[in-house]
């Protein structure tokens, strides 16, 4: 059993689903800019790091296409630090796991940096491989992580992903035909098949 708990920081919203025992696993999910944690990919990952005993915290932005283009990721990366204090206040987590989406991957980049996070495992989903900073925190990230990213994704650089190579605490997965949502066009049943895939994949890691 679980209870959840909506509240708002300042400026990003969020929702801590709780077990009913205390734990020190905590599992924070940063989703992408439409592609919300009710989407099936972090649906069905929080449901599998909820069997696992962790509390999920999923944090609830939102951005219309004008907040896109205006968008700091140095002020977003910073909101979403303070949903994620404000969740975590008066809680006795030291394990954790995130997973991020799209541009979820920009706050991630960012939020390395907290000592909070410092033994954190990572899930990078459709990183921001264009972007530098993403980019340079996945290619010099000491902390475990796994990459999962189509090749008909826009942000797949294949220059940019070899690199990411070098970085022997990673374990990059391509996705042949996977798009941005990490399906397949045109072939719904093959897709579901896929989703299955990446999550045993994240399952296992």
């Amino acid at each position: 059993m679980t209870n959840n708990k909506t509240v708002g920081s300042k400026s990003i919203p969020f929702r801590l689903i709780e077990h009913n025992e205390e734990t020190n696993n905590l599992f924070i999910v940063l989703p992408g800019a439409g592609y919300t944690t009710q989407h099936p990919l972090l649906h069905f990952t929080t449901g599998l790091f909820s069997n696992k005993g962790f509390d999920v915290l999923h944090i609830n932005y939102s951005f219309n296409r004008q907040e896109m283009s205006a968008l700091s990721e140095v002020d977003f990366a910073r909101d979403v630090q303070h949903a994620i204090d404000n969740a975590t206040k008066n809680k006795k987590y030291s394990n954790y796991y995130v997973v991020a989406k799209s541009i979820g991957t920009i706050a991630l980049s960012y939020l390395l940096n907290n000592p909070m996070l410092k033994d954190a495992k990572l899930v990078w989903l459709t990183p921001l491989l264009q972007r530098e900073d993403v980019f340079s925190a996945m290619v010099n990230s000491d902390h475990k992580g796994l990459c999962i990213i189509g090749d008909r994704d826009s942000c797949f650089i294949l220059e940019r992903f070899e690199k990411l190579k070098n970085n022997q605490n990673l374990v990059l997965k391509v996705i042949d035909g996977g798009n941005h949502s990490l399906e397949l066009e045109g072939a719904p049943i093959k897709s579901i098949e896929l989703l299955k895939n990446i999550i045993s994949d994240i399952d296992e890691f």
